[in-house]
């Protein structure tokens, strides 16, 4: 009876390796998925801001950022949570760094797109098909505007109509004054009216919802500090408290009552961003 011992160890150890090569197969499996969901959105993205990159360099390049940022964080703090968490956040910087690129793209089409129309009715009144109208924006205008033109030319030459490359345009800048000026095209060019007159309406129309927005955005600019003042004064405030009451401000974080005030800090610190953001976003 004495291999009883022996024998319930092997099989223990047994399945605590099945177990761990189980483990180990799921990670790799869900590393694998969220690599290849990661760099298919990134590629969408880099697309959509016509940025030609490959995006799983991009992967591994931020992969191996966000090690050096955990080991170099761990390094000089002797903490490995405060390790993760730089880690995990220096991982999120390639995903912010595309959403601000894509909302200045998305600025400079709002600010270049009456020009383009007016550029449009200029070529109309002069005499030229709306195509040859097109071609000279996609090689005068600037970029974005310019790029996105041009891609209505390149479909027009592998055969999609006119009406269906201007609702992809539509579909693909995704702005409200953008969809006006090309249902407006589509509906002049395919009922034969004014086309160069609905494009100057459209372009007065963009020019003063661009005005609009302009005046809110200054008139709203010192709710916009304030809340950023709101933001960060508390947290100032408990680093310098910290440096000068080391002792009394460590019960803060190695206490049950100190974990519960700062968890109630930090929730209405964000209410109160949150409530400024909502009170000083004002949509036109």
């Amino acid at each position: 009876m004495s291999f009883i011992p022996w024998l319930a160890t092997i099989l223990g150890a047994a399945a605590a390796a099945m177990a761990v090569m189980i483990f180990i197969e799921q990670g790799v499996q869900r590393l694998a998925r969220h690599r290849e969901l990661a760099t298919e959105r990134a590629r969408l993205s880099l697309l959509e801001l016509f940025v030609f990159l490959d995006p799983q360099l991009l992967y591994v390049t931020a992969a191996f950022c966000s090690l050096a940022v955990v080991f170099g964080v761990l390094y000089a703090t002797h903490s490995l949570l405060i390790g993760l968490g730089c880690g995990l956040s220096s991982a999120l910087l390639p995903a912010v760094i595309i959403l601000f690129l894509r909302r200045r793209r998305r600025s400079s089409l709002q600010r270049q797109f009456p020009d383009a129309l007016l550029m449009l009715a200029g070529a109309l009144r002069a005499g030229c098909s709306l195509s040859t109208a097109i071609h000279q924006i996609a090689t005068e205008l600037p970029a974005p505007t310019s790029q996105e033109f041009a891609v209505v030319l390149r479909e027009q030459r592998l055969g999609v109509s006119l009406d269906t490359a201007l609702e992809n345009l539509a579909h693909r800048i995704a702005l409200p004054g953008v969809a006006l000026a090309v249902s407006a095209m589509r509906i002049a060019y395919d009922s034969g009216g004014g086309l160069a007159e609905a494009l100057e309406r459209a372009a007065s129309t963009l020019r003063n919802q661009l005005a609009i927005e302009s005046k809110i955005r200054a008139l709203t600019s010192q709710g916009k500090l304030q809340a950023v003042i709101v933001g960060l004064l508390p947290i100032v405030l408990l680093l310098i408290l910290v440096r000068m009451e080391p002792a009394e401000m460590s019960l803060l974080f190695t206490t049950r009552a100190g974990w519960a005030t700062l968890a109630l800090m930090v929730i209405v610190e964000f209410l109160g961003v949150y409530v400024i953001h909502r009170i000083v976003s004002i949509d036109v």
